[in-house]
């Protein structure tokens, strides 16, 4: 069986490695030639754990293709579309490139083909772009059996390899026999231990994906909110986690408090299913409070590194990509903190393991910003240091070096990473969400005292 996967971004890539690697003939196929003409030579445009080795091995395989051309469906079974769906005016889910691609199948199709929505797009569009695809085969005067099914991916960047080949579940939307027994082919390999493909009407596979995420995003919210009434109580919002989090009926995922969302798939799902919402005349109330809370919780860093430093300030900031393991920019936190420190005319120095080309292509040069290529090398001279993103590397620093590095003793934890107790023992002045610390304060004396204490023990 033959697959072809239109759009070579995150999801489109990480589908089409993860089906060549089941063994599956799969071509990619994007209109931006440069992506192709990379990924030809062996250029991967993101990054994700494992994908690379996945598209190497099946490139050479020759079971994973890479062109520009649509007249590559005429052999296939199924063509997956993967294409980006940005945020549109007001909040709507831009669908240009759905739209084109549905067009470009309908001038091409000359067999019965399965059309796989992927990407994630409002209720409807599987009609849309069926519609689409019959409007050119009507002008071809071509009568071929098309059947369009809604796919949606529930990858998680940083792992979305492994979520491929071992899914919670597989969701196919359609009413087609016929593609159902297609589809239900494709994934069974995926499924030997255990069937958990969910077969459902179109409209509710579409809404499913945006019900998904909203929910998560709903879970983050409610905890950045709840961190607030701890840091006006002084409880402490990893005891409240755990409080709640033992509870089999909520569970522990998504729980954590910290410095806000961001990705490519949370903000933008959350603006389209209140812009769908607003369409259908429904109430929005619970969506224009999460997007608020967000909102403000990115702020958050910023404003309690304000209150203790002003113009002139050096601060490091620890992590820039929207969550670890990625180098994912889009609506990071980080970005919200650069401009706040900028604005108040305070220099930074930033570091990520990973995403520091993509954070020099979105922030751009300016005096007022470093770049650097050490977690060292960031603490060089500041007077706080920011954690953002919690790298697994970020958790065991070189506290002497960095101690020594710096200026000042504030460190803000947008993660709750550190022990608070532990913090101020290496030394610093330690700020975290929810948590009201051991020490949080500028008494010079307790503070170099902890200090001598934790380097007295050193080797």
């Amino acid at each position: 069986m033959e697959l072809v996967v239109v759009g070579v971004g995150y999801v489109g890539l990480v589908s089409a490695a993860c089906f060549a690697e089941m063994g599956f003939k799969v071509t990619c196929l994007d209109i931006n030639s440069q992506k192709i003409a990379g990924l030809q030579q062996g250029v991967i445009p993101i990054y994700e754990p494992g994908l690379e080795e996945l598209v190497r091995k099946n490139s050479q395989a020759h079971r994973l293709t890479f062109t520009t051309d649509y007249t590559c469906i005429t052999s296939a079974t199924v063509c997956f579309i993967a294409v980006d769906t940005p945020v549109g005016e007001g909040g709507q889910c831009d669908l240009k490139s759905v739209k084109a691609c549905a067009r470009s199948i309908g001038q091409t199709v000359s067999h019965p083909l399965v059309v796989a929505t992927k990407s994630t797009v409002p209720c409807g569009t599987h009609a849309l772009i069926q519609s689409i695809i019959q409007e050119e085969l009507a002008k071809r005067k071509l009568k071929i059996q098309v059947d369009v099914v809604s796919n949606p991916e529930f990858l998680k960047e940083g792992a979305a390899v492994t979520d491929f080949m071992k899914p919670d579940r597989v969701i196919i939307g359609t009413d087609s026999e016929r593609a159902e027994g297609i589809m239900r082919d494709i994934y069974h390999p995926f499924m030997l231990s255990s069937d958990r493909l969910i077969i459902m009407d179109p409209l509710s596979a579409e809404l499913t994906k945006y019900a998904a995420n909203t929910m998560l995003a709903l879970r983050i919210s409610y905890m950045n909110w709840l961190s607030g009434i701890c840091d006006a109580t002084g409880a402490n919002i990893l005891n409240v986690r755990a409080g709640i989090g033992s509870d089999k009926r909520i569970g522990s995922q998504f729980l954590w408090a910290g410095a806000g969302f961001g990705g490519s798939c949370f903000p933008k799902d959350i603006l389209a299913l209140r812009y769908m919402a607003e369409e259908l005349e429904h109430p929005t109330h619970i969506i224009d409070a999460l997007h608020t809370i967000n909102s403000q919780q990115k702020q958050l860093i910023g404003k309690n590194i304000l209150k203790r430093h002003k113009a002139g300030s050096t601060i490091a900031i620890l992590g820039l990509s929207f969550k670890p393991d990625t180098d994912d920019m889009r609506e990071a936190p980080s970005l919200v903190l650069i401009q706040q420190l900028i604005q108040a005319g305070m220099k930074v120095r930033l570091f990520d393991p990973v995403a520091m080309p993509h954070a020099q292509e979105i922030v751009g040069k300016n005096s007022q910003i470093t770049f650097c290529e050490s977690e060292l090398e960031a603490a060089q001279g500041a007077d706080a240091i920011a954690l953002v993103t919690e790298w697994k590397q970020f958790r065991l620093l070189d506290w002497p070096a960095v101690v020594e590095a710096m200026n000042g003793r504030d460190f803000f934890d947008g993660r709750n990473q550190y022990r608070p107790e532990e913090m101020a023992k290496r030394g610093f002045n330690y700020f975290s969400i929810g948590r009201k610390p051991e020490f949080a304060h500028d008494d010079i004396d307790k503070v170099n005292q902890c200090k001598n204490e934790l380097y007295s023990q050193s080797p």
